[in-house]
C-alpha cells in the first residue's frame, strides 16, 4: 500500500566540494530555491552535531552544514601544511559558500561556529539574514574558568602547556563535554562522543586542534569587531543556551543584548551540546523566529 508523502522525512545528501585544494564535506537538505540556513559546528564535533536538527528544518529551508578542514569527513592536511587558525577556517568556509552559490543565508553558530560565523557576517553583512547563537560567545565575560588550560597555552606555548591541552582531547573529556549538564544523560547518544573522538584520534589531528585552540586567543581580539558589526547592522538574533555549559557562561549569552537589544534569549536545562537532547525545541523556536524575521 502506498503511503502519503505529506509527512515524509526530508532527504539528506552527503557531498563534498573542492575548496582551495581541499575536499570539504557537507550535509545538505531541503529545496535549493528556499531560504538557506548555514550551520556551523563546534569543537570537537562536526556537522554530525546537526544530524537531528537538519530534518526538522529541511521541509521548508535549504540547509547546508559543512565540516571544517580537520573535522568530520573534510580533508585533514597536516598542521605543517595548513594553517589551522580561525581566520583560515573562515576563509575556507567563505570560499565554500561562494562555490555553492550561497548568496544569502541565516547562520547557526555553536562554539567554534561563533568565531567562524561572526567573521563571515562582519565581512559580508549583506549576506546574513539572521543569526542563531547556541553556546557561542563574542564577549570575554562569556569565557568560564573552563578556559584556564587554554589561557596558560596562550600565555606560553611550550611542551607542558601543550601536554595539558592534549589531555582535553581524550575520550574522557570528549564524553564529559556531551554529558555534563544534560538534564537526562540517558538521552545523550554515545554516537555523539564516539564520532567526535574518532575524528580526534586520526593521525595528526591532535596537533591541528592544538594549533586551533592556541589560536582561539585571536577570537578575543576580534570581539570588539564582532560587537561593532552587531551594533551597526542589527541582524535578527535568536540565542538558545544550555545553562550548564562548562565553558561558556550565561553572562556571555546575556551580553549580546548590549549590542542587540532585540535579540531573543531562551535558556535551557542543558549543556554545551544542547541539540543532543533539545533539537526539537530549538527547531521550533528557529522556525517561528524565521517566520517573523525574514517573512517566509
Amino acid at each position: 500500500m502506498s503511503q502519503s508523502n505529506e509527512h515524509a522525512r526530508p532527504l539528506i545528501s552527503y557531498r563534498t566540494e573542492e575548496v582551495d585544494g581541499l575536499n570539504i564535506f557537507y550535509r545538505e537538505a531541503g529545496p535549493k530555491d528556499a531560504p538557506t540556513l548555514l550551520l556551523l559546528h563546534g569543537f570537537p564535533t562536526s556537522s554530525h552535531m546537526f544530524r537531528d536538527l537538519i530534518p526538522l528544518l529541511a521541509d521548508r529551508y535549504h540547509v547546508v552544514a559543512p565540516d571544517y578542514p580537520g573535522s568530520g569527513y573534510s580533508d585533514a592536511p597536516s598542521h605543517t601544511a595548513f594553517r589551522y587558525t580561525f581566520d583560515h577556517l573562515a576563509d575556507i568556509i567563505d570560499a565554500f559558500t561562494r562555490k555553492l552559490g550561497l548568496k544569502r543565508y541565516a547562520l547557526y553558530a555553536q562554539d567554534f561556529g561563533g568565531p567562524v560565523g561572526f567573521r563571515l557576517a562582519s565581512r559580508h553583512p549583506e549576506r546574513v539574514t539572521a543569526i542563531f547563537v547556541q553556546n557561542a560567545v563574542a564577549h570575554e565575560e562569556g569565557l568560564s574558568d573552563g578556559f584556564d588550560t587554554a589561557r596558560r597555552l596562550w600565555a606560553d606555548r611550550n611542551a607542558q602547556t601543550e601536554a595539558a591541552m592534549r589531555r582535553h582531547l581524550s575520550i574522557e573529556d570528549t564524553r564529559g563535554q556531551y554529558l555534563f549538564g544534560a538534564k537526562d544523560p540517558a538521552r545523550i547518544s554515545p554516537d555523539a562522543w564516539t564520532h567526535a573522538q574518532n575524528g580526534l584520534d586520526r593521525p595528526g589531528i591532535a596537533e591541528a586542534q592544538i594549533d586551533l585552540l592556541h589560536d582561539y586567543q585571536s577570537n578575543l581580539k576580534q570581539y570588539p569587531h564582532f560587537q561593532a558589526y552587531f551594533r551597526e547592522h542589527q541582524p535578527p538574533m535568536l540565542i538558545t543556551w544550555g545553562q550548564h555549559d562548562p565553558f561558556f557562561t550565561l553572562a556571555g549569552a546575556r551580553a549580546y543584548a548590549g549590542q542587540l537589544p532585540k535579540a531573543e534569549l531562551h535558556i535551557f536545562d542543558g549543556g554545551h551540546f544542547l541539540l543532543e537532547d533539545h533539537a526539537e525545541e530549538v527547531a521550533a523556536l528557529m522556525r517561528e523566529f524565521l517566520g517573523r524575521t525574514i517573512n517566509i
